[in-house]
């Protein structure tokens, strides 16, 4: 017998492997997966300074934060250079 959810497991797998599938992967390794990579090696992601949950949060947001601001200057510093 099949799990309740293989139905819906094998629709994911198909979509994910179709030509379309495929592309918007591509397109998510290129952006969303470059971002966690930023985080681990430049903003000490790789391992928690802190212990407890309020505080890894904490320092998750900082990194999130930070992260947003690099992408701002660099937004505004082209917008800045085009004129």
């Amino acid at each position: 017998t099949r799990h309740v959810w293989e139905d819906s497991k094998d629709w994911v797998r198909n979509n994910r492997l179709s030509k379309s599938g495929k592309q918007l992967y591509r397109k998510r390794k290129e952006t969303i997966e470059r971002s966690f990579a930023d985080a681990k090696e430049l903003h000490g992601f790789r391992y928690c300074r802190l212990r407890g949950l309020p505080n890894v949060r904490e320092q998750a947001l900082m990194t999130a934060a930070v992260q947003n601001m690099k992408k701002m200057a660099i937004h505004l510093d082209r917008r800045e250079k085009r004129g």
